[in-house]
C-alpha cells in the first residue's frame, strides 16, 4: 500500500446518514461493505454517479469477465493500486484465471495466450501513452468489433481514475485480500 493509514477513513455505519444508507444498502444486504464503498460513501452525489459508469465496467461491459479482469489486474499493477489489484485477484479466480497467469499478468507477460498478451499491451499502452497505437488498435480489432474495443479503453480508464482515487485517499486493504508479490 502506499500509504499506510487512510487520509479519508471509511464511513462507520453507525454515522450514514439516511442518503449514505440508501445507497450502502446494496452492500449491506450483499453481506460486505468493503473499504473503497465505505470511503466514496464521504461523498454520497459522486458516488452514486460514478457507481453507473462503475457498474457498467464491472458488470454490463461487453468484453467477457476474463478479459476485463485482465485489463484490470494489469491496470491496477502498473498504477501501483494494491487496493484494486486485491479485490480483483480474488474475482480473476473467480473468472477461472489461475494464479499463474496472475502473476504474468502482473509482471512481463511470460506464459499468457495472444489475446492475453494483446490486452496487456493495450492497458500499457493507454496507461503510458493515454492512447492506442495504430498497430494494438488494428490487433484489437481483429478480434473485438468496436463497442468491445471502447470497453476496453473505458475498462481501464475506470480503473485507473479509481486507482488515483483508492491511493490518494489510503483505502486500506479489506482483510483478507492479496497483496502485490514482492
Amino acid at each position: 500500500m502506499r500509504l499506510s493509514e487512510p487520509r479519508i477513513a471509511p464511513v462507520p455505519e453507525s454515522d450514514w446518514s439516511q442518503a449514505q444508507r440508501d445507497l450502502m444498502q446494496p452492500f449491506v444486504t450483499g453481506g460486505r461493505v468493503f473499504n473503497v464503498f465505505g470511503t466514496l460513501i464521504h461523498h454520497p452525489d459522486l458516488f452514486r454517479r460514478w457507481l453507473v459508469f462503475a457498474n457498467h465496467v464491472l458488470g454490463k461491459s461487453t468484453i467477457e469477465v476474463r478479459e476485463r479482469e485482465i485489463l484490470i489486474l494489469r491496470t491496477a499493477k502498473l498504477v501501483s493500486a494494491e487496493y484494486e489489484w486485491g479485490q480483483h485477484v480474488v474475482i480473476a479466480r473467480e473468472a477461472g484465471i489461475n494464479d499463474d497467469e496472475i502473476r504474468a499478468i502482473g509482471s512481463n507477460g511470460d506464459g499468457l495466450g495472444e489475446l492475453e498478451k494483446l490486452l496487456c499491451d493495450a492497458a500499457d499502452e493507454l496507461v503510458r501513452d493515454q492512447m492506442l497505437s495504430a498497430d494494438v488498435w488494428r490487433k484489437l480489432a481483429e478480434h473485438f468489433d468496436t463497442r468491445q474495443v471502447m470497453d476496453v479503453v473505458f475498462t481501464v480508464g475506470q480503473y485507473t481514475m479509481l486507482a488515483m482515487a483508492l491511493n490518494t485517499f489510503g483505502v486500506q486493504l479489506d482483510e483478507g485480500l492479496p497483496r502485490f508479490e514482492r
